[in-house]
């Protein structure tokens, strides 16, 4: 008997994979979970038994997770937890409880995962059964960015103070591995850039969440002289604790879309400025490196 591996059976499915308390089988007749009693057994007729997912690929699955986490603050946390040795699992939610922007992440992922195991999982049925096997399209995971933060235009009679504030912690925190003196400048290099673009109209947004963090910030400003179809950004700039949740991509994103509906057609970039953190950023988003300067073309 065949059944459809449909949105609401598969989400069973990933929830009783993580039961280690209790085994389930697919009820194909009703398309749906039944915990195994003694009284009913796998017949790969109509009861299906489900793909073997252990604490061991558990443990895998969160370990990938925060391997490629790049929100600093929770990501020590939560390897501290996984080496711990005891209460990993029990330790990692509570510590995901603490950053609920990571732990939204970190569902979405699981789900993903599991989502395309238990796809293939499926497709080997489908295959006995002499069917096609079907692709596993993930969910995008836009929404979560939008589900979590606001995006406003910067307003620089509000913002500007809190800007410089931001960044004057960073660029002299104690975390910068560089001589004092250095730290300094930079912010002051910065600083002179950002004050600058004041003086000529300078636009951005600011991302915030919603229990009104800052949570990150992008700004432009027009270049100096009559070409006011090129921006020259000034800003681009996300907290550490906020870091690995997409923000710095969809600032970015969210405000060439900006500009270019304003009519702009270049946005540039010092490379000189460029930290390498971004660089990467800038590259997915469209900029090329040209000289001494990363250009996106807008139109």
């Amino acid at each position: 008997m065949k059944f459809e591996l449909t949105v609401s059976l598969l989400n069973e499915i990933s929830t009783a994979l993580e039961n280690q308390d209790a085994k389930f089988l697919v009820d194909a007749e009703k398309e749906s979970l039944l915990q195994i009693d003694g009284k009913i057994k796998s017949d790969n007729i109509r009861f299906y038994e489900l793909p073997e997912w252990t604490s061991s690929n558990g443990f895998k699955l969160r370990e990938d997770f925060v391997s490629a986490l790049n929100a600093p603050i929770a990501k020590e946390e939560l390897q501290e937890v996984l080496h711990s040795g005891r209460g990993v699992f029990k330790n990692f939610r509570l510590v995901l409880k603490k950053y609920p922007e990571v732990e939204k992440k970190w569902f979405h992922y699981k789900n993903q995962v599991m989502g395309l195991y238990i796809n293939n999982w499926y497709n080997e049925l489908r295959e006995i059964w002499g069917l096609e096997k079907l692709d596993y399209i993930p969910e995008s995971d836009e929404y979560l960015i939008h589900d979590d933060f606001t995006f406003v235009d910067y307003d620089s009679d509000v913002d500007n103070e809190n800007i410089v504030q931001q960044l004057n912690a960073y660029f002299l925190g104690e975390e910068q591995d560089l001589p004092e003196e250095l730290r300094i400048a930079f912010f002051e290099t910065w600083k002179k850039g950002f004050e600058s673009g004041e003086s000529i109209g300078q636009t951005g947004l600011i991302c915030r969440s919603l229990s009104d963090d800052f949570a990150g910030v992008i700004t432009a400003s027009p270049v100096a002289g009559k070409q006011d179809n090129i921006m020259m950004l000034t800003t681009l700039f996300v907290p550490v604790n906020f870091r690995g949740l997409g923000i710095g991509t969809e600032l970015l994103s969210m405000y060439l879309s900006k500009l270019k509906e304003c009519g702009k057609k270049w946005i540039l970039l010092p490379s000189t400025i460029a930290a390498d953190i971004i660089q990467p950023l800038l590259i997915s988003t469209g900029f090329k490196k040209v000289g001494s300067v990363y250009a996106a073309l807008l139109q």
